[in-house]
C-alpha cells in the first residue's frame, strides 16, 4: 500500500517509476438540481514561469494526449462518478517523455458548467487522487504509491487543484495541494496561461 498524504504534504516518487497512472475519484451527493454531475480531470504542464508554454500543454477532454506522449487522459466520464467502483477518470504520465521545459504537472478537477447548473464541490464527497506505478500504458491498476483524500472542506468552489507532480534535484515529487477555486475550468486556464 502507498503513502497516505494530508493537504500540504509532499513525498518523493520512486526514482524507478517510468510510467504512472494518476487515478481520480469522487461521489456527487444526492441533490435535486435536475442535472447530472460531470466532473473533469485535467493536467497542465507548467514551466518555470508558472504557465504553459502553449495550449498544447493543457490536457483535458478536448485534447486528451500531449503531442510528446508524456501525458494522456484515458477519457471523460460524463456520468457523475462513483468512487465505490474505482477511479472515475485516469491520466497516464510517461516521465521519460516529459519535455525539458516542463517543471511540474498540475492535476485539477472541475465541474463542467457548474455555475449554470448550480453545482459546486460542496456537493461532492469522497474525492481522492492516487498515483500508481504501472508497467505499461495499458495497465489500469498498477501498484499504488501515493494517495491523497481531499476531505470535505469545499463549499462553493467549481474547480480544485488536486495535486502537483514536480521536478526536484533528486527526481519527481508529489505535492498534495487540495485548493479550491471559483470560475471552473476557465479560471484555471487563465491562471496557467491557456488561451480561452
Amino acid at each position: 500500500m502507498g503513502v497516505n498524504l494530508k493537504k500540504g504534504e509532499r513525498v518523493s516518487l520512486d526514482k524507478k517509476m517510468r510510467l504512472a497512472l494518476v487515478g481520480l475519484g469522487w461521489d456527487p451527493n444526492r441533490y435535486s438540481g435536475g442535472y447530472d454531475f460531470d466532473l473533469d480531470a485535467s493536467a497542465f504542464l507548467i514551466g518555470a514561469n508558472g504557465k504553459v508554454a502553449s495550449d498544447e500543454d493543457f490536457i483535458f477532454y478536448g485534447n486528451q494526449a500531449h503531442y510528446t506522449g508524456a501525458v494522456r487522459s484515458l477519457g471523460d466520464d460524463t456520468t457523475g462518478g462513483n468512487s465505490d467502483d474505482g477511479d472515475d477518470e485516469q491520466i497516464i504520465i510517461n516521465f521519460s517523455r516529459i519535455p525539458s521545459h516542463v517543471d511540474r504537472i498540475v492535476i485539477t478537477v472541475t465541474i463542467y458548467d457548474g455555475k449554470a447548473r448550480r453545482q459546486n464541490f460542496g456537493q461532492v464527497s469522497n474525492a481522492y487522487v492516487r498515483v500508481c506505478k504501472i508497467n505499461s500504458e495499458n495497465d489500469e491498476n498498477g501498484t499504488e504509491a501515493v494517495r491523497f483524500d481531499l476531505g470535505e472542506e469545499f463549499s462553493t468552489e467549481t474547480a480544485v487543484v488536486v495535486c502537483e507532480i514536480y521536478r526536484s534535484a533528486d527526481g519527481w515529487k508529489f505535492n498534495a495541494v487540495g485548493s479550491g477555486y471559483q470560475g471552473g475550468l476557465e479560471a484555471l486556464c487563465r491562471r496557467y496561461g491557456v488561451n480561452v
